[in-house]
């Protein structure tokens, strides 16, 4: 059976596919290699993809509604794993208007792909992001999440009412992955890993946001996909406990099911750089800042639920991924 990965050219669906791809099973990846960072580093992990003959890569504006439709009725995938987005938290205040097509229109065509040619299981990429104005933590599923602090976040909390309006009126199971600051090869360059990496590596002062108090679940990659592995066999049925009387916001008398994917430790961000510092052999200059519109002081995700369902909680230690991502920006830029 073939299995959709959109956003096959990004972060997290490159290590989702290629892992997919390990197992023994086909792909059709797909991405729209927009100009959002550095396309080569997407061509980089597309001829990664690429050496395995069961993979195949069609290049798609999931905006395009005829194109979309297309590929879904000349493949019929059984599931579909859409990992494809206009990320970035702050970019959202810059450019509106691409989060909408990409995140609200990319997100519908997906859905009526997947209701119109029987899709068994759609799971889709939301973000630790929805939590937004929410201060208990660590941030449990069971929690309302009606305050987003970005665009960004709002888009990802109406993929998630977007899924359960067709789970309850198409009967399409969907799961929801809530992803807590994925870090590990293979990263994006506009997310802190990268960006501390690059700036002591060049001698520029490291931008530490909220004067340096930063708290984020930092989760290595390959946790994050050792619970999409397990979780796409797991097709959501519906809650017989969930009652609209005392609704749950993480389960439904639909077919549908919200997980948080975080390592449920909150580490603070200069702890981070002092990591770096050290993989990379080299100290830092420290720029203190105020927090910037749209985010959060401190993330850190409740992952009961996930371990519960398929026995898998992340827990790849700060230090460990740090080292490991080091190694591979090195040998990325051509140090090691």
């Amino acid at each position: 059976m073939t299995i959709l990965v959109t956003g096959a050219a990004g972060f997290i669906g490159f290590h989702v596919a290629r892992r997919l791809l390990a197992g023994g099973r086909a792909v059709v990846g797909i991405d729209d290699l927009n100009a959002y960072y550095d396309v080569r580093l997407k061509q980089a992990r597309l001829a990664e993809l690429a050496t395995q003959p069961a993979f195949r890569f069609v290049r798609l504006d999931l905006a395009d509604k005829a194109g979309t439709a297309a590929l879904f009725a000349g493949e019929r995938f059984p599931f579909v794993v859409h990992l494809a987005a206009q990320a970035g938290v702050r970019h959202s205040l810059v450019d509106p208007h691409a989060y909408v097509a990409a995140n609200l229109v990319g997100f519908l065509n997906i859905l009526e792909g997947c209701r119109r040619n029987g899709c068994r299981h759609l799971l889709y990429a939301s973000s630790s992001s929805v939590y937004g104005a929410n201060t208990r933590v660590p941030f449990s599923t069971s929690d309302n999440v009606d305050h987003p602090l970005s665009l960004y976040g709002a888009t990802k909390k109406a993929n998630e009412l977007m899924a359960h309006a067709y789970a309850h009126l198409f009967a399409i199971p969907a799961t929801g992955l809530r992803f807590f600051t994925v870090y590990g090869p293979w990263g994006r360059p506009d997310m802190a890993m990268w960006l501390f990496a690059d700036a002591i590596r060049a001698g520029r002062p490291v931008k530490l946001f909220n004067h340096g108090r930063m708290r984020r679940d930092f989760t290595y990659v390959d946790d994050a996909v050792e619970a999409v592995m397990r979780l796409i066999d797991h097709i959501p049925e519906s809650d017989p406990d969930w009652s609209g009387d005392a609704p749950n916001p993480a389960t439904s008398s639909a077919r549908w099911r919200i997980f948080n994917i975080g390592n449920s430790r909150t580490v603070e961000v200069a702890e981070v750089v002092s990591l770096i510092e050290t993989a990379l052999g080299k100290r830092a200059e420290r720029e203190l800042l105020p927090m910037q519109p749209g985010d959060v002081p401190e993330t850190c995700a409740d992952v009961t639920d996930l371990e519960r369902a398929v026995g898998f909680r992340p827990g790849t230690p700060i230090r460990d991924g740090v080292r490991r991502f080091i190694d591979w920006f090195r040998r990325y830029r051509g140090e090691a």
